[in-house]
């Protein structure tokens, strides 16, 4: 929205006031691992954990770079190098600049394939490139991708040539600009809104793979009929071509299957299945192999969670969140995944997994992905220690417009009442869909993925009942959350409420939805020498870490009442700082944790016992 538009919402709101402080900055805030960045190839790690294939390369490192004007076909000369993949905004990168609507990224780097290419293909990934980019191969033109948040591969095998290899990437983001997903980016940052994030964030590799191979699989888990079932997609296979599986419980084998290539799902029993959850995170892995004449021809490694996540009642008839038929109160942090010198990546995997690791010492479940979609390997993190998310698709452009003579005096949900969703175009709604759809698609297989977030607070909003059931028939196996905040329109599986400073209150109990707190907290805290501007922001500031733990136990308390009210979940604001945002519980640096995670776990350990159910009166 508009600044003054939002500020206006807030106070029709009642939110509490803004607070603003003066503190001290440097030049570059710098994390414990900005000079930990491996060299020469950064985060070398394999970036696809639930399909993995040993003949790949990184192609992180320094790649030749180029801002030129948006109507330019190719850079004449190149500005100089740029550390992939970090965003060129980022200190990481060793740019640092802006480009804007007006202007092309682009990057070069050279590259050889080392091998025997008979009777191969090679593919080349992209784990992440923000916004529309182009991808030349030894000077042809061979592919358009548009969307920041989804990986994207391509078949490079009929443009290769002799010895090396000359890549181009061209990239254009519009930011704010545009009508594009894109979470909190603006051109001009400030309060609850963040640098943007250009060009390529993710990993860029290759693999090397047979002419007829795995394309892809989506896992789905029965844990009523204790099954598992296997759905590959499979490039240039005939039909006498067979899958076979073999699942395993760390070394043991548990379960084999072969089967003939015919489109259908393979499914597999599960005997004696241990379930997943925050507290006994088990997975299981797999060996997928594509078998041709008995002889083996393609290989991934992969793995899977038992799992079961549903809207039931509990014993006083209140919708709850239910995990392996176990009503659980998920209860965690907004996480806007953002570093001060990465952007939207992390310096390191140490890094990357550091958040994970604290919100599971503070007692967190959950944590809700705000606004961005991590690379796979932090969802594989999240896997493997037992942490639930929640996953937004980062918000789009637009805001909610007043239906003509609104009446502000009308009482109960006056917001859906009154403002009318945001009008798409039919470009924009297309992009809207085709991102959103691969982004369900890619992370599909990541048993943490408890919720599907459409929409937050009304931004970019549109067709709301209708993308929420959408989202619902791409994937049935999640909650959808309808839609976070603000403009309700009684669809989706929850009833989602942000609720700031002195709004937390009961609200009416639902029978086909959970009443959920998608937002809520925002206590600010400036740790001197741990800012990053001289301008913060907070919804309510406390002056040192003891005051915040006392603010933070009290709110807790409320939040405790609220469970046992009704409220199935919680989502506080949030884990670290961000930029001039200071309502993390981590310093932007991630140097100081303002609340002690001992503290903090033995604050949240009350929200996960059991409901005490009074006795029946007579």
């Amino acid at each position: 929205m508009k600044k003054t538009r939002f500020i206006a919402l807030l106070f029709l709101l009642n939110l509490p006031q803004i607070l603003w402080a003066q503190s001290a900055s440097s030049p570059h805030m710098l994390t414990p691992w900005s000079e930990k960045v491996e060299k020469p190839i950064p985060l070398n790690q394999y970036p696809r954990p639930n399909m993995v294939r040993a003949n790949w390369q990184n192609l992180n490192g320094s790649w030749d770079y180029a801002i030129t004007p948006k109507l330019m076909t190719k850079p004449t000369q190149w500005n100089g190098k740029i550390r992939v993949p970090f965003p060129v905004e980022s200190y990481l990168s060793g740019v640092e600049k802006r480009v804007g609507a007006d202007s092309t990224l682009w990057y070069k780097r050279s590259f050889a394939i080392v091998g025997n290419l008979a009777k191969k293909r090679v593919l080349l990934h992209f784990g992440g490139v923000d916004w529309q980019s182009t991808i030349f191969l030894n000077g042809k033109e061979i592919y358009t991708h548009r969307g920041g948040y989804t990986a994207f591969s391509v078949d490079i095998t009929p443009n290769l040539k002799a010895g090396i290899q000359e890549l181009l990437v061209q990239v254009w983001d519009p930011s704010d600009e545009g009508k594009q997903a894109r979470g909190k980016q603006v051109k001009k940052p400030g309060g609850i809104y963040y640098t943007p994030a250009t060009g390529i964030w993710q990993t860029v590799w290759y693999e090397v793979v047979p002419e007829t191979y795995v394309e892809s699989y989506r896992v789905s888990t029965n844990i009523d009929q204790s099954t598992v079932s296997f759905q590959p997609t499979l490039k240039e296979a005939n039909s006498q071509d067979k899958v076979a599986i073999k699942v395993l419980l760390g070394t043991k084998v548990v379960a084999t299957k072969v089967q003939a290539n015919g489109g259908k799902a393979i499914t597999i029993k599960v005997p004696n299945a241990q379930l997943w959850s925050p507290n006994s995170p088990t997975l299981y892995t797999i060996q997928l192999s594509l078998v041709r004449n008995n002889q083996v021809i393609d290989k991934v490694n992969g793995y899977f969670g038992m799992r079961k996540i549903e809207i039931a009642k509990d014993e006083k008839g209140t919708n709850r969140l239910y995990l392996n038929h176990k009503p659980v109160f998920q209860y965690g942090p907004l996480d806007q995944g953002y570093w001060p010198d990465g952007v939207y990546t992390a310096p390191t995997e140490e890094a990357l997994l550091f958040d994970i690791q604290k919100m599971k010492e503070m007692g967190f479940n959950m944590v809700r992905k705000h606004a961005k979609v991590e690379p796979e390997r932090w969802y594989y993190h999240c896997d493997r220690l037992g942490l639930l998310v929640w996953q937004d698709m980062p918000s789009g452009f637009g805001e909610i417009v007043p239906v003509k003579d609104h009446d502000h005096s009308i009482e109960g949900d006056w917001l859906a009442k009154n403002y009318q969703d945001v009008s798409r175009d039919p470009e924009s709604e297309k992009d809207f869909r085709d991102e959103m759809m691969g982004m369900i698609e890619q992370l599909y297989n990541f048993p943490s993925i408890c919720v599907w977030v459409p929409f937050n607070e009304s931004w970019g909003q549109f067709k709301t009942n209708e993308m929420l059931q959408w989202t619902k028939s791409l994937d049935s196996t999640r909650l959808v959350d309808g839609p976070s905040g603000w403009v309700d329109r009684n669809g989706g599986d929850m009833h989602d409420y942000h609720l700031y400073g002195s709004r937390l209150k009961k609200l009416p109990l639902e029978d086909k939805r959970a009443l959920v707190i998608g937002e809520f907290g925002g206590l600010g805290y400036a740790v001197k020498g741990h800012t990053y501007s001289k301008e913060v922001w907070s919804y309510q500031g406390y002056k040192n870490s003891e005051e915040l733990g006392a603010a933070y136990e009290k709110l807790m308390s409320e939040i405790l009442d609220l469970k046992q009210y009704g409220y199935a979940a919680a989502v506080y604001t949030q884990l670290t700082d961000v930029e001039t945002e200071i309502n993390g519980l981590i310093t932007y640096d991630r140097q100081v944790i303002k609340v002690p995670a001992e503290q903090l776990k033995k604050i949240h350990a009350q929200f996960y016992k059991k409901l005490a159910i009074p006795e029946p009166t007579h």
